[in-house]
């Protein structure tokens, strides 16, 4: 497809998402707010409409000890051990749905550090460096499941991160820097078209460290063929859509590991009182 054609299928696409784009200039992420509760303990939420049927059943197993190790000391309050035992129930469930066990040391040739909820993915070429920030806070979203919750067969959407993700390409201290995020429903592409699965919300170009007095401009008010031959840049870097893919199963494994480590950080805590 030429250059011009695919410039005017993404100017289409822009208009799509314009309304979605805000804040640009702060390079910071929006949250974005999870549309249903993850655990399989709330998803099967019988429990939770009985719920002084269950504090009655977890306060008669707790009588006499305490299941989380404080014994006959009695040093948890209910809310305390109805936490506690909660929190086993559910480490136990998204272990076991937990699809990545040991996450990759790289991602489509670049390595991969993390920092708790912050991500830096870096590769080194000739004479630049490329890297790929984003933070997995708040980026998990998903469809709404179907069917009733009291059936016994029931589905839901996997749950995925999407995260707002910075590319910067770094040549000496000069940094070419791109905001990308993903596109909302991207249409299936037939065979003659092609469908970016992300676009460019932000570009920048300084010197040094980023701040608030760097210009930036928005990716939805560029001209359609600049902004068409940003994208090819950016997949000539290694920025393709196979890449963005990449990057979300990746985003989605880490957001769940963090996830299963913050429910043992706080049972560990309610614990150790």
């Amino acid at each position: 497809m030429s250059g011009i054609v695919k410039a005017t299928h993404r100017v289409l696409q822009t208009c799509v998402k314009t309304a979605n784009l805000s804040g640009l200039v702060s390079r910071t992420q929006t949250a974005v707010k999870r549309d249903f509760t993850r655990g399989i303990w709330h998803m099967s939420c019988s429990r939770r409409l009985d719920g002084t049927l269950a504090s009655t059943s977890l306060l008669h197993n707790h009588s006499n000890t305490c299941s989380c190790g404080c014994g006959l000391k009695a040093l948890h309050t209910k809310g305390e051990r109805e936490l506690v035992e909660f929190l086993t129930e559910e480490i136990v469930a998204e272990r076991k749905a937990q699809k990545v066990k040991s996450l990759p040391a790289e991602v489509e040739g670049f390595t991969v550090k993390g920092d708790g909820a912050e991500v830096v993915l870096t590769k080194q070429l000739k004479d630049e460096t490329i890297r790929v920030t984003f933070n997995v806070n708040h980026t998990v979203d998903s469809d709404d499941f179907e069917g009733d919750v009291q059936t016994e067969k029931q589905e839901f959407s996997e749950m995925r991160s999407k995260p707002q993700f910075e590319v910067d390409l770094v040549r000496g201290d000069t940094t070419l820097g791109f905001t990308c995020s993903y596109l909302q429903d991207p249409p299936a592409a037939s065979a003659d078209e092609y469908n970016d699965v992300f676009g460019i919300d932000e570009i920048t170009l300084y010197k040094g460290e980023w701040n608030d007095k760097v210009y930036a401009v928005a990716g939805d008010v560029l001209d359609g063929y600049l902004y068409d031959l940003l994208m090819n840049l950016l997949e000539e870097k290694g920025i393709s859509n196979e890449f963005a893919q990449k990057l979300s199963d990746f985003s989605t494994a880490y957001e769940h590991t963090a996830y299963i480590n913050l429910l043992e950080s706080i049972s560990k805590f309610t614990i150790g009182k």
